[in-house]
């Protein structure tokens, strides 16, 4: 009687202790996880000697094939996935690998990342001193002599007609912008807290990149337009500031790229402050190229709290799938800003009398 039950406690397959039925069939652990690995394979094992060979526990990795065809013909099924035993399910190693993925990814998405009470304390900062100084600048931009053609409707600009008023319009308008950037600044206690000259040179540094971050939301990516309240401004616009010379079209292809890339972020408007809050205090691979800086590692310090704050907001926020590597597509936009930043200093030295009409973003790019 007792060897009866032995027997029936047997693997079906090679005889080994039994530990449980594994695909609808009483098996040892190793025949389960040769049968698991073996059926999840897109070509099976071959007998070398006519599907004869003895499968037992001691001759059981001697032939593969004539082990999967014991395991067929014991009953095992490749068509299920039940482990009875256990009451769980065994899956092939390409449907746990999804599997453990997509539990992974649900994990990620249902923590919740709080943002500290300074962290908040910071955005709010950031979020009145851009309201107070950059927050509709561009509704602004119809105060300083816009050329008639700029105006929606949008017509072809005239080409028989001086155009000197758009270079006037456009120097107006960019001094007018650093001067904000400048007023926002100042209206942060933890850029105040920097000894002077380290302001200066970190204003001249990302002046020009706050500008563009800021009227980044007036881009409009369907038409590759800037939409500035009654104002339309087109890449020909720029192509043609001047009578004579206008932005090459290099850059002018550089810069609507990256306003292009920026927009379709969707980026909300602490995500936009806390950006231009990293260009002002220097993400780390630039802070070398700051010159006058003194401070340096108080500035890391700020960059570094800056950015923890972005990712951690970026965290926080639904729905998640629009957070997928959205931080390190910033700090890659980061970087073009840059490219943008050094070519804009050229460019306006090259188109004749523009330098003398904007002193000031002419020292900022000095």
């Amino acid at each position: 009687m007792a060897s009866g039950e032995d027997e029936l406690r047997n693997c079906v397959v090679c005889g080994d202790r039994a530990t449980g039925y594994h695909f609808h069939a009483l098996t040892c652990e190793g025949c389960k996880g040769f049968f698991r690995r073996t059926v999840s394979k897109s070509t099976g094992p071959t007998c070398l000697f006519a599907g004869s060979c003895e499968v037992s526990k001691a001759q059981r990795r001697h032939c593969p094939a004539c082990r999967l065809q014991k395991c067929l013909d014991a009953g095992m099924r490749k068509d299920t996935l039940s482990y009875l035993l256990l009451g769980t399910v065994i899956l092939s190693a390409e449907a746990l690998a999804l599997r453990r993925a997509k539990q992974a990814q649900r994990r990620a998405e249902q923590e919740t990342v709080q943002l500290s009470k300074e962290q908040e304390e910071l955005i709010q900062t950031l979020l009145g001193a851009h309201t107070r100084h950059m927050g509709s600048i561009a509704e602004h931009f119809v105060h300083f002599r816009p050329p008639a053609y700029l105006f929606i409707p949008h017509q072809p600009s005239p080409t028989l007609v001086p155009v000197l008023p758009l270079l006037r319009h456009f120097a107006d308008i960019n001094t007018f912008m650093v001067q904000q950037v400048i007023k926002f600044t100042k209206d942060l206690p933890l850029f105040r807290s920097l000894p002077m000259e380290d302001q200066i040179s970190l204003l001249k540094g990302a002046a020009v990149e706050i500008c563009h971050i800021s009227i980044n939301p007036t881009f409009c990516i369907q038409t590759q337009n800037f939409l500035c309240g009654p104002l339309r401004y087109t890449m020909e616009d720029g192509a043609h500031v001047s009578p004579t010379v206008g932005f090459e079209v290099e850059f002018l292809e550089l810069l609507f790229h990256f306003h292009g890339t920026l927009r379709r972020l969707q980026l909300q408007k602490p995500e936009y402050v806390l950006l231009a809050a990293m260009a002002l205090f220097s993400p780390v691979p630039y802070v070398t190229d700051r010159p006058g800086v003194t401070q340096r590692e108080e500035i890391d310090q700020l960059q570094e709290e800056m950015a923890l704050t972005l990712q951690s907001y970026i965290k926080g926020q639904q729905p998640k799938p629009r957070n997928r590597f959205l931080y390190a597509k910033l700090l890659g936009l980061l970087a073009e800003l840059r490219s943008v930043n050094n070519a804009f200093g050229y460019q306006i030295q090259r188109i004749q009398g523009l330098p003398a009409m904007m002193p000031l973003l002419q020292e900022i790019c000095s």
